[in-house]
């Protein structure tokens, strides 16, 4: 059985800054993904995708933000169980028992569920043949966008994530949108910058079309699409990008006994417990009045409930606010001189 003061189950940017706001009071804590790294849906979704709202970070990708957090909580020599996912939680008096699918065990009076929308997996495209292209010329994500380069790419999806990689791979390769509906649903800058690429020949757009066949055996040479009224066309491809959203899947949380609110958990705004003593939710995952899905929201999140943890581990200690920068305290424990 494996003690701690915090048992952090989630490793994206709220679970990682989460790892910070602890060390600095001194907790200890583990913390559990079922990835196999740290970066949640920052690595998994759009780790070279520009990320513009880190407070006094003007630009950063999600890799950038995820490097840079794990640097951050370096000196506090944190143990990361990933590939492994939380199957039970039960009470034992004023502690709580996480079991992984794993057998791991491990005992703490504080749990931060930082699972972002829980569980998720692409929507993955349904012809019968698209299977066999998947890692190799259909992708549901992009991980380095240098694989991309100098392609005929095709990306099918209405929403940001189609239309922010249209907007960039056309830098550098020939690029079709292709959507089932004449709009598209993302931001109206980004609408405008596509149209004015269209417009200059920089950039296709086959709308409403939806894909009816794959051509291609070991690699993809073309695809053909059908409109509304049964029109088809055929256009030479070599990669298609497929952005049809998310299939979320809370899995064994939806069984914990929390107050739930249809694929979010209910908390307390003022320390962000659950309807249980000493489970908190941050960041996605979490839903209370006034919430904004922002990772910044989430950071304020977190740091809030490390001070009730804190109450939770040290019972018997006063909880003091110290600024980082005029603690000598927390700076012995972040290792500055």
């Amino acid at each position: 059985m494996n003690k701690t003061d915090v048992i952090i189950i989630g490793a994206g940017p709220i679970g990682l800054f989460a790892v910070h706001q602890l060390g600095i009071k001194g907790l200890k804590a583990v913390v559990i993904d079922n990835l196999d790294k740290a970066g949640g849906q920052c690595i998994e979704l759009y780790p070279d995708k520009p990320i513009y709202d880190i407070p006094a970070v003007p630009e950063c990708t999600g890799k950038e933000l995820t490097d840079r957090l794990q640097v951050q909580i370096k000196p506090f020599k944190t143990n990361f169980y990933f590939n492994e996912r939380v199957e039970e939680v039960k009470s034992d008096k004023e502690n709580w028992i996480v079991k992984t699918n794993k057998k791991n065990h491990f005992i703490a009076p504080n749990i931060i569920i930082a699972g972002g929308v829980g569980s998720f997996e692409p929507r993955r495209i349904s012809l019968k043949d698209a299977a066999k292209f998947e890692g190799k010329s259909i992708f549901y994500s992009i991980k380095n966008k240098d694989d991309f380069k100098n392609k005929n790419i095709c990306i099918f999806g209405g929403g940001d994530s189609a239309l922010d990689w249209g907007l960039e791979l056309s830098k550098f390769s020939n690029v079709t949108l292709i959507h089932r509906r004449k709009e598209f649903r993302g931001s109206e800058h980004t609408l405008n910058e596509i149209n004015k690429l269209s417009k200059q020949g920089k950039i296709r757009i086959k709308t409403p079309f939806q894909l009816e066949k794959i051509n291609g055996n070991k690699k993809i040479q073309s695809i053909l699409i059908k409109d509304d009224n049964g029109k088809t066309e055929e256009i030479n491809t070599d990669i298609i990008l497929s952005f049809f959203g998310l299939v979320m899947k809370l899995g064994p949380i939806a069984e914990w006994g929390l107050n739930m609110d249809k694929k979010t958990i209910s908390v307390n705004p003022y320390n962000f417990e659950t309807n249980k003593k000493g489970i908190f939710a941050v960041g996605d995952i979490c839903n209370y009045s006034g919430k904004l899905k922002l990772i910044l929201s989430g950071f304020h999140e977190v740091a809030l409930a490390s001070v009730e943890c804190f109450k939770r581990a040290r019972p018997n200690e006063k909880y003091k606010f110290e600024f980082t920068t005029s603690s000598k305290t927390i700076q012995d424990r972040l290792g500055k001189k």
